[in-house]
Protein backbone atom coordinates (compact mmCIF):
# COMPACT_ATOMS: atom_id res chain seq x y z
CA UNK A 1 0.00 0.00 0.00
CA UNK A 2 1.16 3.30 -0.96
CA UNK A 3 1.68 6.24 1.28
CA UNK A 4 -1.11 7.91 -0.62
CA UNK A 5 -3.57 5.09 -0.07
CA UNK A 6 -2.68 5.19 3.68
CA UNK A 7 -3.13 8.66 3.71
CA UNK A 8 -6.70 8.08 2.37
CA UNK A 9 -7.62 5.08 4.28
CA UNK A 10 -6.72 7.09 7.69
CA UNK A 11 -8.85 9.94 6.29
CA UNK A 12 -11.86 7.66 5.83
CA UNK A 13 -11.65 5.67 9.49
CA UNK A 14 -11.46 9.48 10.44
CA UNK A 15 -15.02 10.27 9.12
CA UNK A 16 -16.19 7.20 10.05
CA UNK A 17 -15.79 7.70 13.52
CA UNK A 18 -17.04 11.48 13.30
CA UNK A 19 -20.11 10.68 11.75
CA UNK A 20 -21.04 7.59 14.19
CA UNK A 21 -20.47 10.02 17.00
CA UNK A 22 -22.18 13.11 15.80
CA UNK A 23 -25.36 11.91 13.58
CA UNK A 24 -27.00 10.17 16.49
CA UNK A 25 -26.93 13.79 18.03
CA UNK A 26 -28.05 15.82 15.24
CA UNK A 27 -32.02 16.23 15.81
CA UNK A 28 -33.35 17.82 12.33
CA UNK A 29 -33.04 17.11 8.93
CA UNK A 30 -31.33 20.30 8.13
CA UNK A 31 -28.99 19.65 10.77
CA UNK A 32 -28.04 16.52 8.90
CA UNK A 33 -27.60 18.61 6.07
CA UNK A 34 -25.52 20.88 7.51
CA UNK A 35 -23.50 18.61 8.65
CA UNK A 36 -22.84 16.63 5.78
CA UNK A 37 -22.19 19.58 3.53
CA UNK A 38 -19.63 21.22 5.52
CA UNK A 39 -18.15 17.99 6.27
CA UNK A 40 -16.61 17.58 2.71
CA UNK A 41 -12.51 17.53 2.93
CA UNK A 42 -10.77 19.95 1.35
CA UNK A 43 -7.06 21.00 0.63
CA UNK A 44 -5.50 23.86 3.17
CA UNK A 45 -5.98 27.13 1.29
CA UNK A 46 -2.38 28.67 0.49
CA UNK A 47 -1.47 32.09 1.01
CA UNK A 48 -1.33 34.10 -2.34
CA UNK A 49 0.11 37.28 -1.16
CA UNK A 50 3.83 38.64 -1.06
CA UNK A 51 5.99 36.78 1.26
CA UNK A 52 7.31 39.24 3.88
CA UNK A 53 9.26 37.15 6.52
CA UNK A 54 13.03 37.18 6.46
CA UNK A 55 15.07 34.48 5.42
CA UNK A 56 17.82 33.28 7.64
CA UNK A 57 20.78 30.91 6.52
CA UNK A 58 19.79 27.86 4.50
CA UNK A 59 16.04 29.80 3.58
CA UNK A 60 17.78 32.34 1.67
CA UNK A 61 17.07 31.56 -2.06
CA UNK A 62 20.12 34.22 -3.88
CA UNK A 63 22.76 32.46 -4.76
CA UNK A 64 24.78 35.59 -4.49
CA UNK A 65 24.48 37.87 -1.94
CA UNK A 66 26.63 41.03 -0.66
CA UNK A 67 27.32 40.62 2.85
CA UNK A 68 28.04 42.82 5.34
CA UNK A 69 30.02 42.15 8.26
CA UNK A 70 28.78 42.01 12.36
CA UNK A 71 30.42 45.84 12.21
CA UNK A 72 28.90 47.10 9.46
CA UNK A 73 31.93 46.33 7.36
CA UNK A 74 31.57 45.43 3.83
CA UNK A 75 32.86 41.61 2.92
CA UNK A 76 31.59 41.75 -0.57
CA UNK A 77 29.65 39.56 -2.92
CA UNK A 78 30.21 35.70 -2.04
CA UNK A 79 28.00 33.25 -3.11
CA UNK A 80 25.61 31.90 -1.12
CA UNK A 81 27.67 28.65 0.69
CA UNK A 82 30.60 30.97 1.10
CA UNK A 83 28.09 33.42 3.14
CA UNK A 84 26.63 30.53 5.15
CA UNK A 85 30.60 29.48 5.97
CA UNK A 86 31.85 32.93 6.78
CA UNK A 87 28.33 32.90 9.28
CA UNK A 88 29.47 29.56 11.06
CA UNK A 89 32.71 30.85 11.52
CA UNK A 90 31.38 33.76 13.38
CA UNK A 91 28.83 31.53 15.34
CA UNK A 92 26.16 34.04 14.00
CA UNK A 93 23.09 33.80 11.76
CA UNK A 94 23.16 35.10 8.07
CA UNK A 95 19.95 37.55 7.67
CA UNK A 96 18.83 38.34 4.11
CA UNK A 97 18.06 42.32 4.80
CA UNK A 98 17.25 44.03 1.65
CA UNK A 99 15.89 40.62 -0.93
CA UNK A 100 14.84 43.54 -3.75
CA UNK A 101 18.67 44.65 -4.30
CA UNK A 102 20.62 43.50 -6.49
CA UNK A 103 22.70 41.21 -5.58
CA UNK A 104 20.43 40.66 -2.38
CA UNK A 105 21.86 42.43 0.76
CA UNK A 106 22.69 40.29 3.58
CA UNK A 107 24.28 40.88 6.91
CA UNK A 108 26.46 37.98 9.74
CA UNK A 109 24.42 38.61 13.14
CA UNK A 110 22.46 37.54 15.97
CA UNK A 111 18.89 36.75 14.77
CA UNK A 112 17.19 37.43 17.58
CA UNK A 113 19.15 41.22 18.29
CA UNK A 114 18.53 41.94 14.37
CA UNK A 115 14.70 41.49 16.07
CA UNK A 116 14.89 43.70 18.71
CA UNK A 117 16.67 45.87 16.56
CA UNK A 118 13.79 46.01 14.15
CA UNK A 119 11.02 46.25 16.51
CA UNK A 120 12.88 49.19 18.61
CA UNK A 121 13.19 50.99 15.63
CA UNK A 122 9.42 50.63 14.64
CA UNK A 123 8.28 51.14 17.76
CA UNK A 124 10.42 54.80 17.45
CA UNK A 125 8.96 55.40 14.40
CA UNK A 126 5.13 54.96 15.41
CA UNK A 127 6.26 57.53 18.69
CA UNK A 128 7.61 60.47 16.15
CA UNK A 129 4.77 59.93 13.51
CA UNK A 130 2.73 63.20 14.15
CA UNK A 131 -0.96 62.17 13.82
CA UNK A 132 -2.81 65.67 12.29
CA UNK A 133 -5.97 66.14 14.46
CA UNK A 134 -9.05 68.57 13.72
CA UNK A 135 -9.38 70.88 16.37
CA UNK A 136 -12.39 73.00 17.35
CA UNK A 137 -12.85 76.30 18.91
CA UNK A 138 -16.19 78.29 19.89
CA UNK A 139 -16.67 82.02 20.18
CA UNK A 140 -19.70 83.66 20.44
CA UNK A 141 -20.79 87.58 20.01
CA UNK A 142 -20.75 88.38 23.47
CA UNK A 143 -17.50 86.78 24.27
CA UNK A 144 -15.39 89.30 26.26
CA UNK A 145 -12.07 90.60 24.92
CA UNK A 146 -10.05 88.65 27.37
CA UNK A 147 -11.64 85.59 26.34
CA UNK A 148 -10.87 85.95 22.82
CA UNK A 149 -7.50 86.14 23.39
CA UNK A 150 -6.65 83.01 25.48
CA UNK A 151 -9.04 81.22 22.66
CA UNK A 152 -6.28 82.88 19.83
CA UNK A 153 -3.41 81.66 22.10
CA UNK A 154 -4.96 78.17 22.46
CA UNK A 155 -5.41 78.23 18.49
CA UNK A 156 -2.01 79.58 17.98
CA UNK A 157 -0.64 76.72 20.04
CA UNK A 158 -2.77 74.28 17.57
CA UNK A 159 -1.71 75.21 14.45
CA UNK A 160 2.11 75.17 15.60
CA UNK A 161 1.66 71.54 15.98
CA UNK A 162 0.77 71.21 12.74
CA UNK A 163 -3.41 70.60 13.14
CA UNK A 164 -6.07 72.29 11.56
CA UNK A 165 -8.52 74.54 13.85
CA UNK A 166 -12.02 74.68 12.56
CA UNK A 167 -13.40 77.73 13.94
CA UNK A 168 -17.17 78.00 15.08
CA UNK A 169 -18.96 81.61 16.20
CA UNK A 170 -22.05 79.97 17.68
CA UNK A 171 -25.55 82.16 17.38
CA UNK A 172 -28.36 81.64 19.34
CA UNK A 173 -31.94 83.23 20.11
CA UNK A 174 -32.36 86.57 18.03
CA UNK A 175 -28.57 86.37 16.66
CA UNK A 176 -29.24 83.82 14.52
CA UNK A 177 -31.20 86.55 12.22
CA UNK A 178 -28.74 89.03 11.78
CA UNK A 179 -27.20 90.09 8.88
CA UNK A 180 -24.86 87.47 7.05
CA UNK A 181 -22.07 90.22 6.05
CA UNK A 182 -22.10 91.48 10.12
CA UNK A 183 -21.61 87.65 10.95
CA UNK A 184 -18.83 87.26 8.79
CA UNK A 185 -17.22 90.57 9.68
CA UNK A 186 -17.14 89.30 13.57
CA UNK A 187 -15.75 86.04 12.81
CA UNK A 188 -13.14 87.59 10.67
CA UNK A 189 -12.30 89.78 13.57
CA UNK A 190 -11.89 87.25 15.49
CA UNK A 191 -9.61 85.20 13.03
CA UNK A 192 -7.07 88.63 12.83
CA UNK A 193 -6.28 88.44 16.44
CA UNK A 194 -4.84 84.76 16.08
CA UNK A 195 -0.98 85.17 16.85
CA UNK A 196 0.46 82.66 13.93
CA UNK A 197 0.50 82.60 10.11
CA UNK A 198 -2.33 80.24 8.52
CA UNK A 199 -4.21 80.20 5.81
CA UNK A 200 -8.03 79.42 5.02
CA UNK A 201 -8.67 75.77 4.10
CA UNK A 202 -12.42 76.12 4.39
CA UNK A 203 -14.18 79.24 3.43
CA UNK A 204 -16.31 80.92 5.96
CA UNK A 205 -20.35 78.63 5.48
CA UNK A 206 -23.55 78.94 7.51
CA UNK A 207 -23.40 75.85 9.77
CA UNK A 208 -26.84 74.83 12.03
CA UNK A 209 -25.51 76.33 14.84
CA UNK A 210 -24.05 79.76 13.22
CA UNK A 211 -20.98 80.17 10.96
CA UNK A 212 -17.77 77.88 10.81
CA UNK A 213 -13.94 78.14 8.81
CA UNK A 214 -11.15 76.15 8.78
CA UNK A 215 -7.97 77.01 8.96
CA UNK A 216 -4.57 75.53 8.96
CA UNK A 217 -0.70 76.18 9.30
CA UNK A 218 1.31 77.61 5.69
CA UNK A 219 3.53 74.76 4.85
CA UNK A 220 7.15 75.63 5.86
CA UNK A 221 6.05 78.62 7.90
CA UNK A 222 8.37 79.14 11.17
CA UNK A 223 6.89 78.38 14.67
CA UNK A 224 5.99 81.28 16.58
CA UNK A 225 5.49 81.65 20.48
CA UNK A 226 1.79 82.53 20.31
CA UNK A 227 2.41 85.98 22.57
CA UNK A 228 -0.99 87.44 23.82
CA UNK A 229 -1.74 90.82 25.27
CA UNK A 230 -3.44 90.40 28.43
CA UNK A 231 -3.88 93.47 30.94
CA UNK A 232 -1.57 94.54 32.71
CA UNK A 233 -1.57 94.91 37.00
CA UNK A 234 -1.05 97.63 37.83
CA UNK A 235 1.72 98.59 39.70
CA UNK A 236 1.62 99.00 43.62
CA UNK A 237 3.89 102.44 44.51
CA UNK A 238 6.60 101.67 46.45
CA UNK A 239 5.57 104.41 48.79
CA UNK A 240 2.80 102.42 49.91
CA UNK A 241 5.13 99.39 50.54
CA UNK A 242 5.93 98.89 54.20
CA UNK A 243 9.54 98.85 55.05
CA UNK A 244 9.38 96.58 58.46
CA UNK A 245 9.48 93.03 57.87
CA UNK A 246 7.15 92.51 60.33
CA UNK A 247 4.32 89.70 59.49
CA UNK A 248 0.98 91.77 58.73
CA UNK A 249 -1.53 90.95 60.88
CA UNK A 250 -4.66 89.55 60.00
CA UNK A 251 -7.32 92.22 59.39
CA UNK A 252 -11.05 91.26 61.40
CA UNK A 253 -14.04 90.82 58.86
CA UNK A 254 -15.69 92.01 62.21
CA UNK A 255 -16.75 95.90 62.49
CA UNK A 256 -15.72 97.84 65.25
CA UNK A 257 -19.07 99.49 67.35
CA UNK A 258 -16.87 103.26 66.79
CA UNK A 259 -17.49 102.20 62.95
CA UNK A 260 -21.04 100.81 63.42
CA UNK A 261 -22.44 103.98 64.98
CA UNK A 262 -20.17 106.15 63.40
CA UNK A 263 -18.92 108.61 65.87
CA UNK A 264 -16.22 110.60 65.91
CA UNK A 265 -13.52 110.11 68.18
CA UNK A 266 -15.56 106.65 69.19
CA UNK A 267 -17.94 106.56 72.15
CA UNK A 268 -18.75 109.43 74.60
Amino acid sequence: MTDVEEVITSQNALFVVYCAYLLPRLQTVSQVFYFINNLTLRPPRKYSGPDTRTRINKAIRASELRVVGPEGENIGTLSLVDALKKADELKLDLIEISPKAKPPVAKIMDYGQYRYDTKRKASQAKAKAHVTETKSAQVKIGTGEHDQQLKAKRIAQWLDEGHRVKVDLFLWGRYKYMEPEFLKERLARFLKIIPAEYKVADPMKKSPKGWTTTIERIPGAKKQKAVVNLDEEKEVPKSHEKQSDEPEKPKSKKRSLDDLLDIEGGLI
